[in-house]
């Protein structure tokens, strides 16, 4: 069972390889074909119609059989949200410790008391609003 904590601990990173199969072969014959298309294409002794569907890298020689390989697929994309619910947690627990120690440091063991009134008022109120705005929506 894992203990809550404050901090996030890294995670192992999965590896996982999916082979493919490479023949150098096919692709320089590929190669060479779209580039002598291309080349007919351009004497006119072929029409762009029956070449269709080749890109221009691929007319031009440049094409790869590995294009796309280290494309990231089926990663969950990073919340790029600068406030998430465990970022404003840590926030709130910092500044809530920092003001105890110099509360406690200017008046005494009576800023705890203060602080405990604080949080349940604002509880309370965030609570009210949650339960009012919900009834409103219904």
């Amino acid at each position: 069972m894992k203990l809550p904590s404050l901090f996030r601990t890294a995670s192992h990173m999965r590896f996982d390889i999916k082979p493919r199969y490479y023949d150098p072969i096919k692709e320089e014959i590929e190669e060479r074909t779209s580039r002598i298309k291309y080349e007919l294409e351009q004497e006119g002794l072929l029409n762009k119609s029956e070449n269709e569907g080749d890109g221009i890298e691929k007319r031009k020689g440049l094409g790869s059989g590995i294009r796309g390989s280290f494309a990231q697929r089926g990663m969950k994309p990073k919340s790029t949200s600068m406030i998430s619910a465990s970022s404003v947690i840590r926030t709130l627990l910092f500044f809530g410790m920092v003001i105890g120690v110099f509360g406690y440091i200017y008046l005494g063991p009576e800023i705890f008391n203060y602080m405990l009134y604080a949080v349940a008022v604002i509880g309370g109120g965030y609570y009210l609003f949650r339960f009012l705005k919900r009834s409103k929506d219904e």
